[in-house]
Order: C-alpha cells, then structure tokens, then sequence
C-alpha cells in the first residue's frame, strides 16, 4: 500500500494520510482494541507498549506506554470525543516527555478504498511552535513504523 503522507495546513494543522490493505472495519477497530493496539502501535523497532489502557467510547480515557527496553520510555495520555464505528474517531492526546505536551485534538476517518482503507487523519496543534516541535522529535518515522506493522498484521 502507500507509505503515510503527512501535509501541513496552516500554523497549527497536521493532515495525515495511509492506505491500507484491510477493510475500515479492520482498521477502526485496531485502533480501538486494546489487544490489537498493543501489537502494531509500536513506532521504531525495538520498542513495546507493556501499559495499554484503553476505554474507548466517548468521554472514555486512554493511556499508552513505551519502553525500547533501554531506558527509553514514553507515555500518551488523551480522551475519546466521538466514536462512529468503522468510520470515524475524534480525541484529544497528549504526550509526557516528561512535560506533558499541549493537547492535539484529532479526528480520523477510515474511508473504502477499493479493497482497502484510506486513513485520514487530521491534527489540529494549538500553535505552529507545537507543531514544528512534535514534527521535529520523530513523528512521521515512528507513525510510518507503525502503520507498516498494521498493514502487514492484515496482509
């Protein structure tokens, strides 16, 4: 399928976007299921995510955990908004490194595609410093490491 595409709008907006092999049912739910989460959203090799709490339904709450087994370790906290199965998901996220990041609102659409999914994926930062900051730590590469791993798990 194709690699992720990032596209800046504005000072504050992120647009992401991935094909991906599987159906948008598939990949909702891989996106909401714990079990599911703790295998693909990795980001670089090497890494594991042993904390994955995850209620997802709005107003639900999430914590995600890393470890590179080194030392290395991150954590993302965030709240559901909306949750329309297979199609679309809204929540806000933060990241602790160890200062907890300003919040990124997010909204996700999982779209047919022929046989598979076209993932959007919109960001929106509360000011252009964020966003450079978050860009400049990694992201695209450790998505894209991710998202590699989903597609592969339906392939």
């Amino acid at each position: 399928m194709t690699k992720l595409t990032l596209t800046l709008e504005g000072d504050t907006h992120i647009l992401a976007t991935r094909r991906f092999k599987a159906s948008p049912e598939a990949v909702y739910r891989a996106h909401t299921e714990t079990e599911l989460i703790q295998k693909w959203l990795l980001g670089p090799e090497g890494w594991t995510m042993p904390v994955c709490i995850n209620d997802h339904r709005p107003g639900g709450k999430f914590r995600y955990e890393w470890t590179d087994g080194q030392g290395g370790e991150l954590t993302l906290t965030g709240e559901y908004v909306t949750l329309e199965p297979f199609s679309r998901i809204v929540h806000i996220e933060r990241f602790h490194m160890p200062d907890v990041t300003p919040d990124n609102h997010i909204e996700t659409r999982f779209e047919a595609d022929g046989a598979g999914t076209l993932m959007t994926m919109r960001m929106t930062l509360p000011d252009a410093a964020t966003r450079e900051a978050m860009l400049a730590v990694g992201m695209e590469e450790g998505m894209e490491a991710s998202y590699a791993r989903l597609d592969a798990m339906s392939g």
